[in-house]
């Protein structure tokens, strides 16, 4: 049997989408493939959906009766080899719970990141400060002290995409709940709106905010975030998270409505030349 790992690589996820689709175009069900390699029928659907890691011995079997040979198959064995070497996010894993590992995972290759947010400053723009404030308070706040420094250097890590050469352009609809709830002291806010400050002024994030005076929007039921990547075997994807955990969206018509649900709010929010100004007048305000 395929061995679990705490964090699926964006390559384990492109692969497993890759034999599902070849096993579907070989008119194969999930249940025969199993057969091939012995197995049960749930291995095939984790291979599939990157729930375990690819063993090479099952891919080839598996590419044989999918009726790919020679120079493919090889081609197609290097590719698995260079999605199973871990992620810089694994380092985390004593505390990175699986259903975020594919977050991160994601979030590392995506080309367009769009997020909704009425609760707090997303992740990718907290300050430490407001991110420690905000796992003390959370669901969080039962892990250790130690365990919530982790989760921070975590928070930081990641931010690291926001200015790498090939990183995604971030466009986040923001709440104005966010500025008028505080987290932590008033020097903790004070940092923040800095920080969301300089997050405006860099090319590829946009920052707007849904002003109350806006009124109802269709966005909120909840925060979402919407990828897209440049990888053609990658759909657009959308993370949902609750209390306990996260889904991950792909099906075309469920994407689609969070995309349009995004153009709306988008289009209702403060422009990000208003939302600038919001965020400087707030500042004064703290």
């Amino acid at each position: 049997m395929s061995e679990p790992r705490s964090a699926p690589t964006v390559g384990q996820v492109v692969l497993g989408k890759r034999l599902q689709d070849l096993r579907e175009r070989a008119g194969l069900k999930r249940d025969q493939a199993a057969r091939v390699l012995r197995v049960a029928s749930a291995t095939i659907r984790r291979m599939e959906t990157a729930e375990v890691a690819l063993k090479i011995p099952y891919v080839r079997m598996l590419l044989e009766a999918y009726g790919i040979t020679g120079e493919e198959v090889e081609a197609f064995t290097e590719l698995t080899e260079e999605a199973n070497k871990p992620g810089w996010w694994q380092r985390f894993h004593d505390i990175l719970p699986d259903w975020f590992s594919v977050h991160v995972s994601l979030e590392g290759a995506a080309s367009l990141i769009r997020a909704y947010e009425p609760h707090f400053v997303p992740g990718l723009l907290q300050t430490e400060d407001y991110a420690r404030a905000v796992l003390r308070s959370g669901a969080l706040g039962r892990a250790r002290p130690d365990d919530i420094e982790r989760y921070v250097a975590l928070r930081m890590e990641r931010q690291s995409l926001l200015t790498r050469q090939n990183g995604p352009r971030l466009w986040v609809v923001m709440d104005e709940t966010i500025l008028r709830r505080p987290v932590g002291t008033p020097d903790v806010m004070r940092a923040q709106a800095d920080r969301l400050l300089e997050a405006a002024r860099m090319p590829k994030v946009t920052l707007q905010i849904a002003e109350f005076a806006s009124g109802h929007h269709p966005g909120t039921y909840g925060p979402f975030v919407l990828f897209r990547f440049a990888l053609p075997e990658l759909p657009d994807m959308v993370y949902v998270e609750y209390l306990t955990g996260a889904v991950h969206l792909d099906e075309r018509d469920e994407v689609a409505s969070y995309l349009e649900v995004l153009d709306h709010m988008a289009a209702q929010a403060a422009t990000a030349q208003r939302t600038r100004k919001i965020l400087t007048e707030f500042r004064k305000e703290i």
